[in-house]
């Protein structure tokens, strides 16, 4: 009977561990940007690379427009394209008239800066790094001023066109082209 009742409590222990674990799992999701969705935008240096072929291979950093000047392709609209789509749009571009079935992969060397102002001792861009958070963040801009106050922090991501700003954590993790502002605390 004891036992009964232990294995009943581990297992219900257990399914609202997994739920909080599942739900938290979620909530970083919305917040960061993985790799495979990361969409490229003005600002980013890209590198193009084709197996076996020096001349297809182009590092190039992304300008306002959003286009590039490809090999044999001429412009292409790579702002707002994943990774995997801008690969796919270059095999498909290559492939039947140049290759016969062109290795291409996409790699980005530098993502588009976030930046920093307000109540920090160097405001300005910094290079985005994946995994950073806004009290990463201040800490390259040489941390807080005196009045600064870390309850009153906003953001402004760099993909949202509205350009909403939201509250924000020092855990909130920042994407490239965000606009932190530290607010001064009135104490």
């Amino acid at each position: 009977m004891l036992n009964a009742l232990l294995q009943r409590g581990f297992r219900a222990a257990f399914v609202i561990y997994a739920a909080l674990f599942a739900v938290t799992a979620i909530a970083q999701g919305q917040e960061s940007t993985s790799a495979h969705d990361y969409q490229l935008g003005s600002g980013d240096k890209i590198l193009i690379s084709v197996y076996d072929e020096a001349d297809l291979t182009m590092e190039t950093i992304l300008s306002d427009s959003g286009l590039i000047n490809y090999p044999f392709l001429g412009e292409l609209k790579v702002s707002g394209l994943t990774v995997s789509g801008l690969e796919r749009m270059v095999v498909e571009g290559l492939k039947g008239d140049y290759l016969v079935n062109p290795n291409v992969h996409v790699s980005i060397l530098e993502y588009r800066p976030f930046f920093i102002n307000g109540e920090v001792e160097k405001p300005g861009g910094y290079p985005f790094q994946p995994g950073l958070t806004i009290g990463k963040a201040a800490a390259l801009a040489e941390g807080f001023t005196e009045r600064a106050s870390e309850s009153k922090i906003f953001i402004i991501r760099g993909d949202d066109p509205a350009q909403t700003k939201r509250k924000a954590a020092l855990n909130t993790l920042l994407r490239p082209g965000d606009i932190v502002t530290v607010e001064q605390s009135f104490f």
